[in-house]
């Protein structure tokens, strides 16, 4: 049954990861229906391989070759597929490029996405991660989502209860990592919008611009700017966009921080808990800008690391614990990496 399908040997993944991390796969094979992933689960020498869901390898550090296949989700197509009182429902296939179909919401004067303008990835990768940006996540105009489940073979449908989102966080980390593949997102945009203007940057970036009255593409605009000043462009310079999460503290230990560093970022949460600004703890440091190895920080974000050339996955792995430790040291917070390590 393999023999039908379009599988590659001892692939090169350099251009399927964003850090640019030269690791070969044992086997690779785009996949574009569900038919193909059934084949795959059918036949036996494949379904005894290790298997990687690939999709625009935003979110990946390549430790070593990979020994099993890679299932690269390749689907594309956006469309509305309904509405109901409140939103517009709007369906994007797992392959379809993430900042590509915020860009087609805003196009057809759709709402609720702009917030996430120019994150890197898929669509299908992005409910696993609950990506987010400048006040907004996933969940905020998640539907539902279609998977196939390479255990069974069901194809099922999940909710946003079903999710069980949370920071940078899914139930496809956890019950379903490794089981589901994610073929389709559905997005229920608002038909009555309201700019979210939460974070500083953006509503600084938009007075910079005169603009009394943003719309959502005067929004997308600004979070595109602000991202390009401060992020580097994976196709230059090979990076992951944010490389920790912003750590959770209870309130008694920021304010314990405080008192020892006043000038510390943190953003309170409706838990009565406390976001601090991973990028600021980094700096604080002093990692910006340094290296190890071919491995760095980035110059004008400390939250990024970067491939200054040849970097191997094991370069970036000692940087990150590098980085892990002295934070950890100076502040008792230990820092998350948002990638996963494969």
């Amino acid at each position: 049954m393999k023999d039908t399908l379009p599988i590659q040997y001892d692939y090169s993944l350099r251009a399927n990861n964003t850090f640019g991390i030269d690791a070969k796969a044992h086997a690779y094979l785009p996949v574009d229906s569900v038919e193909m992933l059934e084949s795959v689960r059918r036949d036996a020498s494949l379904r005894a391989l290790p298997r990687m869901v690939l999709g625009g390898g935003s979110n990946i550090v390549l430790t070593r070759d990979f020994p099993g296949i890679v299932l690269h989700m390749c689907g594309k197509g956006i469309e509305v597929v309904g509405h109901d009182m409140n939103a517009t429902h709007v369906r994007a296939a797992a392959g379809e490029n993430w900042h590509g179909f915020v860009q087609w919401t805003l196009q057809n004067g759709l709402n609720g996405l702009e917030n996430l303008s120019l994150i890197p990835g898929s669509v299908g990768a992005a409910p696993i991660q609950n990506i987010g940006a400048y006040g907004v996540e996933i969940k905020d105009c998640f539907h539902e989502l279609t998977a196939f489940d390479l255990e069974s073979g069901r194809t099922f449908t999940i909710d946003k209860a079903g999710c069980a989102f949370g920071y940078r966080d899914s139930i496809f980390k956890r019950q379903l990592h490794d089981r589901a593949v994610i073929l389709d997102v559905t997005f229920a945009l608002p038909k009555q919008w309201r700019p979210n203007l939460q974070y500083a940057d953006v509503v600084q970036e938009i007075d910079a611009r005169k603009i009394a009255t943003p719309t959502a593409r005067d929004i997308s605009d600004a979070v595109i700017a602000i991202r390009t000043r401060k992020l580097p462009d994976p196709a230059v310079i090979g990076n992951a966009g944010s490389f920790f999460k912003n750590p959770i503290v209870s309130a008694a230990q920021r304010d314990a921080l405080l008192e020892r560093y006043p000038r510390m970022v943190s953003y309170a949460q409706s838990d009565e808990s406390c976001k601090l600004a991973a990028g600021w703890l980094i700096d604080q440091c002093g990692w910006k800008g340094r290296s190890l190895g071919r491995a760095g920080v980035y110059e004008k974000q400390a939250l990024v690391l970067v491939n200054r050339g040849g970097a191997s996955g094991r370069e970036v792995e000692r940087l990150a614990s590098a980085i892990q430790a002295d934070v950890k040291a100076k502040f008792g917070v230990m820092l998350e990496p948002e990638p996963v390590f494969v």
